[in-house]
């Protein structure tokens, strides 16, 4: 009990010393500039899949807060009115520059973590950020099919049973689960790759396993309070739902950074116990 203490204090301390509030606000800020470039990244995606808006609507439900759907859903449809596939297409290189600003950001953040300077070139850097949007953006997609075909499938199967009710049932309760298993890949290849150093694979798990767990406690906990608690709309107009974007950002940089910095944590304590040994040895 004195050792978690310890840690405990010592995390505590950490995070004050790398200044995780500023980091936060800075990602917040980042990713909002990223959000819409690369959902128009998705969009112009579209017409190679099988999916349509109202789909990629419901995904990001999933994932967003309540309030925050409208912008979102009346950005992508001015968009999509406004501008042809083609357009989209051409323009689909200079929309992934745009939207891996976010992930630039994030390789900062985790070089702060481990306390590590960044010394690859500025165009690895964003060539490493572009690369990592379209991870996340495989990541994604995969999520989006597997629903529609897993569904499908699932139909066609128990339907033979007369079992399809039953199905669609359980179907839905994996919601969460899907989407815990998504958050859970995409936070371990970020703090694999971020970090300006060769870290074990197995390290990172703790960082992603908290990260996965407090974006839907976060998500479910904010949405909440601004449903019932805080009426933005009321007090901000139109503007807040920016404003419940923006704060939503923020709350899941923080996320984002503990994540990242209890990987940190753990290596180094890691490393101090390894190092403790061969002295006593």
């Amino acid at each position: 009990m004195t050792k978690v203490w310890r840690w405990g204090r010592e995390m505590f301390f950490q995070l004050l010393e790398h200044e995780v509030s500023g980091y936060a606000a800075q990602l917040a800020y980042f990713l909002i500039l990223s959000v819409f470039p690369l959902l128009l990244t998705f969009i112009s995606l579209l017409p190679f899949l099988p999916i349509t808006m109202e789909t990629l609507i419901r995904f990001i439900e999933h994932f967003v807060p309540q309030n925050a759907i409208g912008a979102i859903r009346f950005v992508l449809t001015e968009v999509t009115r406004s501008q042809n596939e083609k357009v989209l297409s051409i323009g689909i290189i200079m929309t992934l520059w745009s939207a891996s600003t976010g992930m630039n950001a994030i390789i900062r953040v985790m070089n702060r973590a481990y306390e590590i300077e960044e010394k690859r070139h500025f165009l690895v850097v964003r060539l490493l950020s572009v690369m990592l949007t379209v991870i996340m953006i495989f990541v994604f997609l995969i999520a989006l099919l597997l629903p529609i075909f897993g569904r499908k499938a699932g139909i066609f199967f128990f339907s033979k049973f007369n079992r399809v009710e039953e199905f669609l049932s359980v179907w839905n309760s994996f919601r969460w689960l899907i989407s815990f298993i998504i958050l859970f890949v995409n936070f371990m290849v970020l703090y694999f790759i971020t970090p300006n150093k060769k870290i074990p694979c197995r390290t990172v798990f703790p960082g992603a396993f908290f990260a996965s767990i407090a974006w839907i406690v976060v998500s479910l906990g904010f949405s909440f309070y601004v449903s019932n608690f805080a009426k933005y709309t009321v007090t901000y107009g139109s503007i807040g739902v920016v404003i419940v974007l923006m704060v939503w950002l923020y709350m899941l940089s923080y996320t984002v950074i503990i994540g990242g910095e209890i990987n940190a944590f753990m290596e180094r304590m890691k490393n101090e116990r390894v190092a403790c040994d061969e002295k006593e040895g």
